[in-house]
């Protein structure tokens, strides 16, 4: 069995820590930063496939980890919670691509005044704040380490390394393909809502419309602003996320708001996974860090070996 650092402690770096200490190597996670102060943390997270290519791969990441989150929830893992929700569509379109991934879905006829269509299923709705902490301690329990610090060269590092940095990754390998995409939600108070809703169909303008219920709060969005990094919440872009929430689920008109974040995604042409040396990079999953994360995972397992 190998000796294992994974440099990123976000989603993606501790379950690919999982599935490593569980095939019985012995794994250590380093992260520049740690939960609540990582990306993943802000994640709604609804598992849906976005902002993630090549689709073919993509596919396969999304069932295994639909898959592996169904079972936590099975469990009752903390934070992990099957929620029905449908995404909805102004005009008629062909059956989404990653509807394969899905062991059901449904076509619905006008899902909401003014919209044509939608696709309903069963999705995991993963709480971050929880989930994040459980993963952590799964890590530890199994017999592996979490520790705070900044790598700024693997060649800093001894045996076999797995890059999980996420943007990171632009200044830690040099991966000029990395690009942030800029993403505020608002926290709203849970008032009864218990499906989840997305709305793509104004992405061209770099807006999307999401509601996603947890247990304590509604995460609210959203924003998809390419190059962007500013993490200073604009009021305007918050009035606006919230007006189009509230006619989207009416049920929101007199949620209190509870707070504002925003992450910057960890986009890339295309998710880079793959056996360089001794490192396996993982990285660049967009907005499907959660949606990928088990998946990718296994192969990460599976190239370490």
């Amino acid at each position: 069995m190998a000796e294992v650092t994974i440099v990123g402690a976000g989603v993606i770096g501790l379950s690919c820590a999982v599935r490593l200490l569980e095939a019985g190597h012995d794994v250590r996670v380093y992260g520049r930063s740690l939960s609540p102060d990582i990306t993943s943390a802000v994640a709604a997270a609804v598992w849906y496939p976005y902002l993630a290519e090549p689709r073919d791969r993509v596919t396969g990441w999304s069932a295994a980890t639909l898959a592996e989150f169904a079972a936590l929830a099975a469990r009752g893992v903390d934070g992990v919670v099957m929620t029905p929700g449908t995404e909805i569509f102004r005009e008629p379109v062909p059956e989404p691509w990653w509807t394969s991934a899905v062991p059901s879905v449904e076509r619905v006829e006008a899902p909401r005044p003014g919209y044509a269509e939608g696709w309903s299923f069963v999705s995991p709705v993963i709480e971050m704040p929880v989930y994040l902490p459980w993963l952590a301690g799964r890590v530890r329990e199994l017999g592996g380490t979490v520790e705070q610090r900044d790598v700024r060269s693997l060649a800093e590092l001894d045996g076999t390394v797995v890059n999980a940095t996420g943007l990171g990754a632009r200044e830690l390998v040099g991966d000029a393909g990395m690009e942030p995409v800029r993403g505020q939600v608002v926290y709203l108070e849970q008032v009864g809502v218990d499906r989840w809703w997305i709305d793509d169909s104004a992405l061209d303008l770099g807006v999307t419309t999401y509601v996603v219920p947890r247990s304590r709060d509604i995460v609210v969005g959203g924003t998809e602003d390419h190059g962007a990094e500013d993490l200073t919440v604009d009021p305007a872009t918050a009035d606006a996320i919230l007006a189009r929430a509230r006619a989207l689920v009416p049920e929101l008109a007199d949620a209190r708001v509870l707070g504002h974040n925003i992450g910057l995604r960890p986009s890339r042409p295309t998710v880079r996974l793959e056996r360089e040396g001794d490192v396996v990079h993982c990285y660049g999953h967009g907005g499907a860090g959660v949606t990928l994360s088990w998946g990718c995972a296994d192969e990460v397992a599976a190239l370490v070996g």
